[in-house]
Formats: C-alpha cells, sequence, structure tokens
C-alpha cells in the first residue's frame, strides 16, 4: 500500500514545464521518485526552473526546448527523453495559452493560436509519446491539464473566455477520444482546475484575498486555487493508484463544479 502513490524509478515528461502549474507538478513529480524532463519554447525559463529547485530535485530534473505544437520537435523532444531517460512511461501536458477577447471581437488568427497551444500541441504530443509506449510495451500514463472551462462557461459578461472554453472543451473530448482510442495499457486522464493564483494573476490583483474576494468567495471552499493543489492529482493519476482510471477529468477546483 506505501507504494501505491510512488513514481520511484518512472520516466517522465512534463510539458510546458516552465508554467507555473507545469513546473510545480514536475517538481511534485521528482520528489515522489520519477526521473522528470521539463520542456517548452524559452530556455532560460526552462533553466531557471530546474536551477531554483532544490538539490535533491535538481538531481532528477532536466530540460530541453521544443515547441510542442511544431511536429518535428516533438519527435526530437520523444528521441531525446528516450535516449536520456529510457522508456519514458508518464506524459503530463500543462502547456496553454489564454487570450481573452468578447465573443464578438475574437480575432481569427489568436483563435488559431489558442488552438495550436491547447488543442494541436497535445494531441502531437500525445501521438508521439504514445507510439512510443507502444512500440516499448509501457503501460503508460497520459495527463492533460484542462480547467474547468472545459465544462463550466463564465456568466455574464463573458470575461473573454470564448476562445479559452473552447480550447478546454477540445482538450477535455481530446482525452476522452483518446483514452478510448489507447486502452488497454495506456490510461489518459486531465485535471480541471479553476482559477488559480499564479503570477499572471499576482499582476491583476493587489493580493490573494483580493483574488480569492472575486473567484473563490461564492464556492464551498471559499478559495481560488494555488498550483500546489494540482499536485496530488497528477501523482494520483501517474501512478499504480488510477491504473483502473481512464478518460476521466479530476477537478481540483474547490467545489466549483459542484455547485455550477
Amino acid at each position: 500500500m506505501k507504494d501505491l502513490f510512488s513514481l520511484e524509478g518512472k520516466n517522465a515528461v512534463v510539458v510546458g514545464g516552465s508554467g507555473a502549474i507545469g513546473q510545480t507538478i514536475a517538481r511534485g513529480f521528482a520528489d515522489a521518485g520519477a526521473n522528470v524532463i521539463i520542456t517548452g519554447r524559452n530556455e532560460e525559463t526552462l533553466k531557471q526552473v530546474v536551477e531554483e529547485s532544490d538539490a535533491e530535485i535538481q538531481a532528477k530534473l532536466s530540460y530541453f526546448v521544443c515547441d510542442p505544437a511544431n511536429e518535428g520537435d516533438v519527435e526530437k523532444l520523444v528521441a531525446h527523453a528516450a535516449g536520456k531517460l529510457g522508456d519514458i512511461e508518464i506524459l503530463l501536458n500543462a502547456q496553454g495559452l489564454n487570450k481573452k477577447f468578447p465573443g464578438t471581437e475574437f480575432p481569427a488568427d489568436v483563435w488559431d493560436q489558442m488552438f495550436a497551444a491547447n488543442v494541436k500541441s497535445i494531441m502531437l504530443t500525445t501521438k508521439h509519446f504514445a507510439a512510443h509506449m507502444k512500440a516499448k510495451g509501457v503501460k503508460g500514463k497520459i495527463i492533460n491539464i484542462s480547467s474547468v472551462r472545459g465544462a463550466r462557461a463564465v456568466g455574464s459578461g463573458g470575461m473573454g473566455n470564448v476562445g479559452y472554453c473552447a480550447t478546454k472543451g477540445a482538450v477535455d473530448m481530446l482525452t476522452r477520444a483518446y483514452a478510448s482510442d489507447l486502452g488497454p495499457d495506456i490510461r489518459v486522464n486531465a485535471i480541471g482546475p479553476t482559477v488559480t493564483y499564479t503570477t499572471m494573476l499576482a499582476g491583476l490583483f493587489a493580493s490573494a484575498e483580493e483574488a480569492n474576494e472575486k473567484f473563490g468567495a461564492h464556492t464551498p471552499l471559499q478559495r481560488i486555487g494555488v498550483t500546489e493543489d494540482c499536485v496530488g492529482p497528477a501523482i494520483f493519476l501517474a501512478s499504480a493508484a488510477s491504473d483502473f482510471i481512464t478518460g476521466q477529468i479530476l477537478y481540483p477546483d474547490g467545489g466549483l463544479t459542484a455547485i455550477g
């Protein structure tokens, strides 16, 4: 039972590993025993994530520069990860883009950018890492970071989330479709966090309390999320504890979807 949630000796790739949620989960995976490669487009931020990790986690963490919406880059990522670590057993997709415009003014080019970053990239990484897992006979775990916005539209005013909601709804269905397609040896699930307090959100509000008042006060747990709220669900979905679970979206959302 004590090994049920262990990732000891597992090999993982975290796409979007320099983002707030991605890097927190990557460190959580390493702390649970996994060897982890984080990837994204910006080498400086990836390098910073590794260097700012404590020594024990840093020993299990490395990075590789990759644009996950570029198929050639993804193929290079798979080859690098397999060459460095061996068989890859865990893929976590935490990449994403969120630009806000009123629905009547949403630029078509931004729409295409968001679908490339939030949906196409997940298809490409899942396509190539799942092929690697199948070729190696790996019983893999693929985890996508979605959002409550995949299931719950914003209320009056919209807050400019037409594009974001559409991409996250696509991520949810992509998760279910790949779960159906890749069984029985590969499990595919998603995590749908609520509004989460990150550096970006901190730039919009004077304090976490102010952000909580706007987005969290009406929820059962009466607060918004922090990145650490996603670590437990991610380790659960990456570990043996979730071996009979696939095609599901797990919501660390303080109860928002329960009341919405």
